[in-house]
């Protein structure tokens, strides 16, 4: 599905280095058909030293030369990587965008610059345990995107973990579910592991027992295929010590605490879209 196509990263930070190697360790394309641009120098000397695809600190160049760009920039910086190779974007190139809160409308107003052209543009939100390809990718389609296109955007992102397709509407809840998420996950870690030094267990054991708790528990869920509650009664023998601990954390509200967590996150994250196009309107008058 990859194959004779070029892949231009614009943007070359950790999001664009862990697709880089995830396509390149699942041999779905050779090193000569990556590109990645970045303003930094010794950024594009470490991606390339280590994977040994080709750099350049000119987008305009890659553009040219890719069939597929991935726009992995600051949000605030959309709009002027867009506009200095608007005129090389045209509807062959599949545009592929990781910015958190950039609409997919702006993006294909950026390229047009008042001009009427079908730009392809699938907008993503990944997470960030894709750095060790275990990733959860949210892919939503611009109107002009064909379907065996958004296969080839689900193809690189099943590089680094899995992917789901969404309405964009819900990818602020997306933001606030797995994109917030792993550091609800870290903090669950961190806290078992201090709960393992308060009844006695040193910080290297309890370290390990915590990680490798969640680490299992997940793989569980994943290859059973069985619902969480079903493999928490599985271990929640009746006046056991289970039991009495899933107590504590029905009484600690933990439910409602995890959810009010990705509500909030789903809420800030609209925020930060709002006033990212308020800020873009303002700037256009």
């Amino acid at each position: 599905m990859l194959n004779k196509r070029k892949i231009g990263f614009i943007g070359a930070g950790n999001m664009a280095e862990a697709v880089i190697k995830g396509l390149l360790s699942a041999e779905f394309l050779e090193p000569k058909s990556v590109w990645a641009t970045d303003v930094r120098p010794e950024r594009l000397d470490a991606i390339h030293s280590e994977y040994k695809i080709k750099v350049t600190a000119d987008n305009r160049e890659v553009a040219k030369k890719c069939d597929i760009l991935l726009l992995a920039v600051k949000p605030q910086n959309m709009k002027e990587v867009c506009h200095g190779i608007h005129d090389l974007v045209t509807d062959k190139k599949l545009i592929i965008s990781v910015a958190a809160g950039v609409a997919i409308s702006s993006i294909e107003n950026f390229f047009q610059l008042g001009k009427k052209k079908k730009i392809k543009v699938i907008r993503t939100m990944p997470n960030t345990p894709a750095v060790v390809q275990e990733g959860v990718t949210a892919l939503s389609a611009g109107k002009h995107v064909k379907k065996s296109e958004m296969q080839v955007a689900h193809r690189i992102f099943e590089a680094i973990g899995k992917t789901v397709d969404v309405d964009e509407t819900h990818l602020n809840a997306v933001t606030g579910l797995s994109g917030s998420g792993p550091a609800y996950i870290f903090t669950i870690i961190e806290a078992l592991s201090d709960a393992g030094v308060k009844v006695g267990l040193s910080r290297e054991v309890s370290d390990v027992l915590a990680l490798q708790t969640v680490v299992g528990s997940a793989r569980m869920v994943q290859e059973t295929g069985m619902h969480p509650g079903e493999l928490k009664s599985m271990v929640t023998s009746p006046g056991g010590t289970t039991i009495y601990g899933v107590h504590a954390l029905e009484k600690g509200g933990i439910r409602s605490i995890l959810m009010n967590a990705v509500e909030q996150a789903t809420q800030r994250s609209q925020e930060l879209g709002q006033t990212a196009e308020n800020n873009d309107a303002k700037k256009e008058k």
